[in-house]
């Protein structure tokens, strides 16, 4: 079903307003910030040690406000985290493949923070390489013109449409990261002028991605190569905006793709270090049961453990679902503002196989991150996903070894499969799991693993399984258990037309106090979303405190 297209007066205010409270310039916060006195008497409560939640918090805690981050797990970074097996022989990135933190928003983020400086970034060769069963297309980072150049080989009759749709990508991103510089310039002229500073966001502003690529290609099987990210998303092109996909794709084509060496785990241990040095906690093992309120302000959190934490301000980094309809006292929200909740969708979950290997597989393949393509389209693969179907949809390998030599102790290798789940599959088990009763969970998650490793087997590395030593699994319910993400959510709200950059959620909610920062919010998942989510919170929160 299609959204009706938001109207040009609503674009024009969202937009300024998204635009202005992520593109606070470095001078602007400070003054924000400095003009709110005394500290103490802003107390800022962070629920969920999530990148988006950390980096609002390392913002309040870098100007001296009292900032105490509670985290059900014993790590920071809700996915951006990773483990050790086999007593530390194989060390597992949870959810990082890539992302744009390079000469961007995002950096500028970090470097604000401290942060940047402290990482080890290492360019990734590919954004991706798509397998299909006839062709096989490496998408290089930083060279739009060698994926221009592929592709009109493979598409000769579509090669004007290809250079045309890469560039419009390219120039979505950028126009993006203009908002964010402009702000000055955007204030002095009218808001009627939006169209005619940045007309390719104005464009796509109510399209989504089958609308954008079929707008410049008509060929079905080069709209599927174009739109092979789909997954990292959590939409097939016919649900996802074609803003949210574009700036994305057209960034890395850009500024390149990225990994933070050695794990993602520092830049969440970075984050977390940055508000412990200024003077704030984070606290581990303290699960948020209920946010106080009073008089229609917040006034604290009540932990599981009967703990009371009070604060002026709570900021949300766990699912808006559960913080807005759970955490708050009944008749805390206007029903409209509860209606239009019912209205989001959280994401797609994930499943996900972990193996460690006893051989090196470094020089033996060209990618570093693939994706076996089912042959049926990303509409079919979405539709076997909400399914469940394993043994069909389309598939994620990472060869975590491609990055940078010593990834894994000499002798072995660590590889990553994904298959995006829907929750359905799982939710006959979720009782079961939740009491601990895990036998015929173990099943179906066994059953998942071996069908996974099969697929990878034949489709691309033979000889797979006997290489074998380590294998871990995970599935909706254990992002569920981690995170406590609604269903088991690896983006936050869905990035569809009604809930996407213009028409997204607002970190701002309708308690006084209260605010959003993470995937659920605005502008959304994935890492550079959510670390400018905890950028534009903060900016809020200083808008509001500075009244």
């Amino acid at each position: 079903m299609r959204h009706d297209p938001i109207s040009r007066r609503s674009f024009l205010r969202v937009s300024a307003v998204t635009a202005a409270a992520v593109g606070l310039d470095w001078n602007s916060i400070a003054a924000y910030a400095s003009a709110v006195k005394p500290k103490t008497d802003y107390p800022t409560v962070i629920i969920g040690a999530g990148l988006g939640g950390l980096c609002c918090g390392a913002y309040l805690s870098r100007f001296g406000f009292p900032v105490t981050v509670v985290e059900q797990h014993s790590i920071p970074g809700g996915y951006a985290t990773s483990f050790d097996r086999s007593g530390g022989k194989f060390t597992f990135e949870v959810s990082l493949k890539a992302t744009c933190i390079h000469n961007n928003s995002t950096a500028q983020i970090l470097r604000e923070l401290g942060v940047l400086e402290k990482l080890q970034l290492v360019e990734l060769p590919e954004v991706v390489r798509i397998k299909g069963s006839d062709f096989e297309i490496g998408v290089r980072s930083r060279d739009p013109q060698a994926l221009i150049a592929g592709l009109s080989e493979r598409f000769p009759e579509e090669k004007d449409g290809i250079q045309r749709v890469v560039h419009e990508m390219i120039g979505i991103a950028e126009e993006s990261q203009r908002t964010a510089q402009e702000k000055e310039k955007r204030d002095k002229t009218s808001a009627g002028d939006f169209p005619i500073r940045y007309p390719r966001m104005w464009n796509v502003k109510d399209k989504t991605l089958a609308d954008l690529l079929s707008g410049f290609v008509k060929n079905p099987l080069l709209q599927n190569v174009l739109a092979a990210q789909w997954g990292s998303h959590g939409l097939p092109p016919s649900r996802l905006s074609a803003f949210y996909y574009a700036v994305a794709f057209g960034e890395s084509l850009r500024n390149g793709s990225y990994y933070v060496k050695p794990r993602c785990q520092a830049l969440s241990d970075a984050l977390a270090g940055a508000i412990e040095s200024s003077g704030g906690k984070v606290v581990y093992g303290a699960l948020a049961e209920k946010i106080m309120v009073k008089d229609g302000a917040v006034v604290g959190v009540a932990l599981a453990d009967r703990k009371t934490l009070p604060a002026r301000t709570v900021v949300s980094n766990g699912s808006a679902l559960v913080t807005l309809k759970k955490m708050l006292p009944r008749g805390s929200l206007p029903l409209p503002y509860l209606k239009k909740l019912e209205e989001y969708r959280p994401s797609i979950s994930m499943f996900i196989v972990w193996l460690g290997l006893n051989k090196e597989l470094r020089e033996k393949f060209r990618g570093y991150r693939y994706t076996v393509a089912s042959g049926q389209g990303p509409e079919a693969d979405y539709r076997y996903s909400l399914q469940g179907d394993v043994e069909r949809g389309s598939f994620g390998i990472t060869f975590y070894d491609s990055l940078f030599e010593g990834y894994s102790k000499p002798g072995t290798s660590t590889l990553h499969l994904s298959f995006l789940s829907g929750y359905e599959p799982w939710r006959k088990f979720e009782t079961d799991y939740r009491a601990k009763r895990k036998q015929a969970y173990n099943r179906e998650k066994e059953r998942w693993t071996a069908v996974l490793i099969e697929r990878a087997e034949k489709e691309l590395i033979p000889g797979l399984s006997s290489m074998i030593e380590e294998k871990e699994s995970a599935t909706p319910l254990t992002c569920w258990h981690f995170t406590r993400n609604t269903e088991g959510s690896i983006y936050g709200f869905e990035q569809a037309l009604n809930n996407s950059y213009m028409n997204r959620i607002d970190n701002r909610t309708p308690v006084k106090g209260l605010y959003l920062a993470g995937a659920w919010g605005n502008p959304g998942g994935g890492y550079s979303g959510v670390l400018k989510s905890g950028r534009m919170t903060f900016g809020k929160i200083m808008e509001d405190w500075r009244g």
